[in-house]
């Protein structure tokens, strides 16, 4: 039992110390336990250490393993990618030789297609552009989203590419270009998730969370029922054992054992699917709830600073005017979005609401007085104009993005959309 238990710890010590990293930043998760390992892991040992390695060599080792973490973190580099097709390869190569010839005919056709899916897509998630900008494309991805004047002003310059940025853009420091509706930059695909891959990248944990659980679940029910055939008092939950009066707990872990050690590879891999199984199934939510959302992994993390301001009583909004005069030399005059900007949200030093007598307060967009914003609740979102809509913006890239000049309300599939009313913004 020895040799299962500690796979299984190591398996489940791995998967635990991947969720805090990747979701101990998340704003639903901030001021949880979660966050505080991440800010353990993340800053305060790496802090210590420094200060330690100050002491004894003078910083040389933080400033060398300083210089090893930027380029492994910063730099975009096939690592973790190879580490992900190595981890799925390996595991099916251990898996397969024991389960496959136990599987059905049924089973090996859903097996085959559940292990070729993740491949697919993560070859083009990975090597898909993303949504690059460039100066070829930059007029139309401009036209892409309207500003909203919240997240995205019109007039900002990327100081790297020298291009507007357009909304929902960002310029990514890995990639090192601007891209268009920025998610964030995945490390295990080798490349951003943006406008132009998003659906991949959701297909992909999609396809590898189906994997991992349908893999698991197969696994489980091949060593199980060798288990009940050879020790028929046993049951998957030791109080239900030996018919109805219960098992205790180290026989049943002595049954466990061998069932795990009689297939010691097939059961290993089973173990990793299923512990691994929950950390992509809650990847896959969030990127979802994103969806339903309508936003972004970028733009929640915005709008989490905007709850702070809003909290603190420094967030304050005003309506748009309706069919205003726009600046053309820094935002196209119409957008292939459905729904126009409504709202104007600025924040001030002061906590009072901006005026004439501020600086530049004269000249902010917007008519009306000023009012306090104190919640999430009581924002609309531009870009999200209902879960379907928002969803057909992920998976079929360019579905908003059609001239509607050029748009007939029959035949060819296209049609003018009628502008839909932004919704408000509910953050977990």
């Amino acid at each position: 039992m020895g040799t299962i238990a500690n796979i299984a710890l190591v398996i489940l010590g791995i998967t635990f110390m991947v969720f805090v990293t990747f979701f101990g930043r998340l704003p639903a998760l901030r001021n949880t336990p979660i966050s505080f390992l991440h800010r353990l892991i993340w800053v305060h040992i790496p802090n210590a250490f420094t200060t330690l390695d100050g002491r004894l060599t003078s910083g040389r080792m933080s400033s060398s393993l300083t210089s090893c973490g930027d380029y492994l973190m910063h730099d975009r580099h096939p690592t973790i990618l190879i580490f992900f097709l190595l981890l799925l390869s390996v595991g099916e190569a251990l898996y397969l030789p024991t389960a496959w010839p136990q599987f059905s005919p049924f089973t090996k056709v859903a097996g085959a297609i559940s292990m070729i899916l993740p491949y697919i897509f993560l070859y083009l998630a990975a090597f898909t552009d993303p949504g690059y900008i460039t100066p070829q494309n930059h007029a139309a991805e401009m036209s892409r989203y309207p500003y909203d004047f919240t997240l995205f002003h019109p007039g900002t310059e990327c100081h790297t590419c020298h291009l507007l940025k357009p909304a929902r853009s960002k310029h990514c420091s890995v990639c090192k270009r601007c891209i268009a509706k920025n998610d964030h930059h995945c490390i295990f695909i080798n490349n951003c998730v943006g406008a132009n891959n998003h659906h991949w990248f959701i297909l992909l944990l999609l396809s590898t969370g189906i994997l991992t659980l349908y893999g698991g679940v197969l696994g489980m029910h091949l060593i199980t029922t060798k288990m009940y055939l050879y020790f028929p008092q046993f049951n998957l939950l030791p109080w239900k054992a030996n018919h109805g009066r219960g098992m205790g707990i180290t026989e049943w872990l002595i049954i466990w054992s061998w069932g795990l050690q009689d297939a010691v590879l097939m059961g290993a891999v089973t173990l990793l699917a299923l512990l691994t199984s929950p950390l992509v199934w809650g990847l896959l939510g969030y990127h979802v709830w994103l969806v339903y959302c309508g936003t972004t992994t970028n733009e929640s993390m915005k709008w989490s600073d905007w709850q702070h301001e809003m909290r603190d009583g420094f967030a304050f909004k005003r309506r748009m005017v309706k069919d205003r005069q726009k600046d053309l030399g820094v935002e196209p005059g119409w957008t292939r979005w459905p729904a126009e900007t409504e709202q104007v949200i600025v924040r001030t030093e002061s906590g009072r609401p901006p005026s004439a007598d501020d600086e530049n307060g004269g000249d902010m967009p917007g008519v009306g007085e000023w009012e306090a914003v104190w919640a999430l609740k009581d924002v609309e979102n531009l870009y999200d104009i209902g879960f379907w809509d928002n969803l057909l913006d992920v998976f079929v890239p360019g579905y908003m993005f059609r001239d509607p000049k050029k748009a007939t309300t029959r035949g060819g599939g296209l049609r003018v959309r009628k502008k839909r009313r932004a919704r408000k913004i509910y953050l977990a």
